[in-house]
């Protein structure tokens, strides 16, 4: 027998001499004999059992106590030995019965652990008086790699975060089940519900005791709605339930950017949609009493629905209690539902709760932010429910404490400053809106989550409430290089523009980010050059609270631009080709014999600069501001071309006075989705001819431009409409119109003109003309030409027009970029006189285009449009033309 190995299950032994018949009367003697022939074999002897149950049957009376006198590991077990015996909780020396509780507990605990799948206690030898214990376990593998196939690798990072499986991990069949699980709801969320998941272990060679995962997926096709079928659908026909429902639709021309794939937990959220629908147009208790979704064929589903729409209910009485600030008649004026309209749930909530014009707007405007309102069903008569209005006011909340986290760029005064709502006062929600667009204009912060940071804490013990604004800083700055093309090559500008400039630290190095930075004031430098023939610079700065106290800005510009014309060896050679645009434009034509020439003696300098100050007003309402500037122009012309202004030599002198009435209450100044802007200016000089007695009719043109006089007037009006609940959706509506006037016709301005066409980006701008851009025509395309008296032409533009209709929907909407595309059809004209203004003959073109916005560099954006009329000097349409955006919106 010593040369024999045994091994016993006690537990199995034990269980089947229980059920054994012939000895259930004799159950404590055959249990004794059972416990001698274990004590009497010898080798290994098995004193432990399979699982972590514990019998309740063993007998402990009749085991013998025996002293441990060594114990063993072995097995399949990565742990060291010492590990496992002090998991074990026996030790060498120890007492223990023999069967007894310390071998099961043991074992037990093992099993607990969940690190093993087989274990095992084995005597090895045993004595009268002692035992040698054999510690036997089966290590469950490790996870040592994971292999996915069938799935893209951004679907392998969100299959790891939602399995949650890892290197590492130990592998049970609950892993496993939840690794098909997860995965298979994942692909089922994206329409694919026929996805079918295999996992596959297998042994690591390279590491003992690990497996790899192989996760096989093979999607199969997406499941798609084939038809929707309804019945006791009355009041809504089945394209009104497809529309009501969101993402679970059938394949249809109105359907095109809707999903049409079938998931099961959208479709459960569709079908309370349509519900709702039902209850917009008065069906108050319609419901869907039996629905199915039945197997069209392997990648289709129809959706079966039965409707009971019940009885269609109308508004009847609306009362009003405990209301003390506001009359009935106020209430019901702002609820805008009267007696007989159709019961409409979500309307009624709208119109409560959720409209910027609700009824608890009105309160919450004024300070009541524990106002409370519930809409009580008084009594239902025939196909009419009266309501209720069961209202609590409260008391006003004053504002206790005003927190701003996540400002790292701006000192705190600069972003408090803009803050409507301060510590002290009434809580209103309009000023809360007004701060986070006040803050969204300063454009340090990402706009698109400034609603979504704000944490209002209100306590209605004391009455207070605490507003928290968490912001996220971005960069703001902006650095400019672009390109453009003019008749002498390419013109390449630079420019920087500092959004967050800090002049009082101009001397404190230790507050340099490249500059001193913190007090949200606005530096700019821009230089433009074409080498020898065209260069411009440019500086300007602002200060949007002069002083510190008031919203007043102060803004102060310079600028110095030199344009030199072409040689007459150039010009000689240009001649070659005398077509009409060739002449206005100064296009090379035929001349390939070498590279244009510049002439230093034909040349015009312009040297400007202006100083303004803007206020805030409070009338008509505080969206409204004022804005006031001088500003000096010289301009030196040397044998200058005459098409451009009219004459070749002399010296200009302008100074004008401009005031601005503006009214902006747009939500984001990058990317808009609601509000308007109304611009009207009027920018004069002043009226030399009518004040200094002077017949300017005799005098020579050279002395009656030496001072210049005008009046210049400009209109200008944009309206933001969102077309999508979401607001993504945009709809912009744009006009404008400028004038330029004069006191006395024979000292008419040759400056300040308008040049309309194109984008004004395809080279530089003139000095002393303002450039109107209309897609779809070429630069300056529609400026009138007239000749003057010795028969030159001129450009003459002195009256203008442009009117744009654009739709707008965003493609990417992050911090550190906006994108969105555009689709557009606008008109637009100039004029020489104010008599021939026609505001029916306009330039009409369409097209699409997409913007960048990028913190860095600004706007960027292309344009493709197509100009459907003729211009001056053309038999064909304008047709197909590409214009640019940089630095600024078209």
């Amino acid at each position: 027998m010593n040369n024999k190995k045994y091994i016993i299950n006690s537990k199995i032994f034990l269980k089947n001499i229980r059920k054994s018949k012939k000895y259930k009367m004799q159950k404590k003697k055959i249990l004794y004999l059972a416990t001698l022939l274990l004590l009497l074999m010898s080798n290994n002897t098995v004193f432990a059992q399979n699982d972590s149950t514990q019998s309740a049957d063993i007998d402990y009376s009749l085991a013998k106590q025996l002293i441990i006198a060594d114990i063993d590991v072995s097995g399949d077990v990565t742990y060291e030995k010492y590990i496992i015996i002090g998991l074990s909780g026996l030790s060498t020396g120890q007492k223990i019965s023999v069967p007894g509780k310390e071998i099961t507990t043991s074992i037990n605990h093992f099993w607990k652990q969940g690190y093993f799948s087989d274990v095992r206690i084995l005597a090895d030898k045993m004595t009268n008086d002692s035992i040698w214990l054999n510690i036997y376990l089966k290590q469950k593998p490790k996870i040592s790699q994971i292999n996915y196939s069938g799935v893209k690798k951004s679907e392998q990072e969100d299959l790891t975060t939602k399995t949650g499986v890892s290197v590492g991990q130990l592998v049970t069949p609950d892993l496993i089940n939840k690794i098909v699980y997860q995965t298979k709801k994942y692909f089922s969320e994206k329409g694919f519900d026929n996805a079918e998941i295999i996992v596959n272990q297998r042994n690591n060679p390279a590491e003992t005791g690990t497996v790899v995962l192989d996760i096989k997926i093979d999607r199969k096709a997406k499941i798609k709605v084939h038809r929707i079928i309804a019945e006791g659908n009355n009041s809504l026909s089945i394209a009104k339930i497809d529309k009501a429902m969101k993402k679970t639709n059938r394949p249809a021309l109105f359907n095109f950017f809707k999903s049409k794939k079938f998931v099961r937990n959208n479709y459960e959220e569709d079908k309370k949609l349509i519900i709702e629908k039902y209850n917009e147009i008065g069906f108050r208790d319609a419901k869907i009493v039996n629905d199915s979704v039945v197997v069209a064929d392997s990648n289709h589903v129809d959706i079966h629905l039965t409707i009971d729409e019940g009885k269609k209910y109308h508004f009847g009485s609306i009362t009003w209690t405990g209301n003390t600030l506001y009359p009935n008649e106020i209430l019901s004026t702002y609820l805008n539902i009267n007696k007989g309209d159709i019961y409409n749930l979500k309307y009624l909530n709208k119109r409560l709760t959720d409209d910027e014009d609700a009824v608890a707007s009105l309160y919450r405007d004024n300070g009541y932010l524990f106002f409370q309102i519930m809409p009580i069903e008084a009594s239902i008569v025939g196909d009419t429910i009266n309501f209720e209005m069961r209202m609590f006011e409260g008391r006003p909340a004053t504002i206790n404490k005003i927190t701003i986290n996540g400002n790292d760029r701006v000192y705190e005064h600069v972003i408090r400053r803009e803050l409507r709502t301060r510590p002290g006062t009434v809580y209103s929600q309009n000023d809360l809106v007004r701060s986070l667009r006040d803050l969204a204009q300063m454009q340090l912060f990402n706009e698109e989550k400034l609603y979504s940071g704000i944490d209002i804490q209100p306590n209605e013990e004391d009455g207070t409430v605490d507003i928290t604004y968490n912001l996220e800083t971005k960069s703001s700055d902006q650095f400019e290089f672009s390109a453009g093309i003019s008749p002498q090559g390419p013109v390449l500008s630079v420019g920087v523009k500092f959004t967050n400039f800090a002049i009082q630290n101009l001397f404190r190095k230790s507050m340099y980010r490249i500059v001193p930075q913190g007090e949200g004031q606005t530096l700019s430098l821009r230089a433009q050059a074409n080498g020898k023939y065209y260069q411009n610079y440019s500086i300007s700065f602002l200060e949007p609270w002069l002083g510190g106290k008031r919203p007043n800005s102060l803004s102060v510009s310079l600028y110095y631009s030199i344009v030199t014309g072409y040689s007459s060896r150039y010009i000689n050679a240009m001649n070659a080709n005398t077509s009409y645009w060739q002449s206005y434009y100064g296009n090379t034509g035929n001349y390939t014999t070498g590279d244009v020439d510049y002439d230093s003696g034909t040349r015009m300098r312009t040297l400007g600069g202006a100083v303004g100050i803007g206020t805030r007003l409070k009338w008509p309402d505080d969206y409204f501001a004022l804005y006031t500037e001088l500003s000096y122009q010289h301009y030196n012309l040397k044998n200058w071309y005459t098409y451009y202004f009219g004459f070749s030599d002399g010296v200009s002198n302008s100074l004008a006075l401009g005031v601005t009435l503006s009214r902006s209450s747009i939500d984001n100044p990058i990317y808009t989705r609601k509000g308007s802007s109304f611009m009207f200016s009027v920018s004069a000089t002043p009226p030399y001819s009518l004040i200094d007695g002077k017949d300017y009719s005799t005098m020579k043109p050279e002395d009656t431009r030496r001072w210049i006089e005008y009046h210049k007037w400009k209109f200008a009006a944009k309206m933001f409409s969102p077309l999508s609940k979401n607001e993504k959706l945009v709809l912009m509506t744009r006009v404008e119109y400028g004038f330029v006037g004069y006191y006395n016709k024979y000292k008419r301005s040759p400056f300040e003109k308008f040049s309309v066409g194109g984008d004004g980006m395809s080279g530089y701008s003139t000095p002393g003309t303002e450039t109107i851009g209309l897609r779809g025509y070429t630069s300056g395309a529609l400026t009138p030409m007239t000749t003057d008296g010795s028969g030159n032409l001129v450009a003459n533009g002195n009256l203008y027009t442009r009117l744009t209709m654009e739709l707008r929907y965003p493609i990417l909407m992050q911090q550190a970029t906006t994108v969105w595309a555009l689709a557009f059809v606008e008109g637009g004209n100039c004029w020489q006189e104010f008599k021939q203004f026609n505001p029916f003959d306009l330039k009409r073109s369409a097209g699409v285009g997409v913007r960048v916005f990028l913190p860095m560099f600004g706007m960027l954006g292309i344009d493709w449009g197509y100009g459907f009329d003729k211009i001056q000097g053309q038999t064909t349409p304008s047709g197909s033309q590409f214009t640019f955006v940089l630095g600024q919106e078209f």
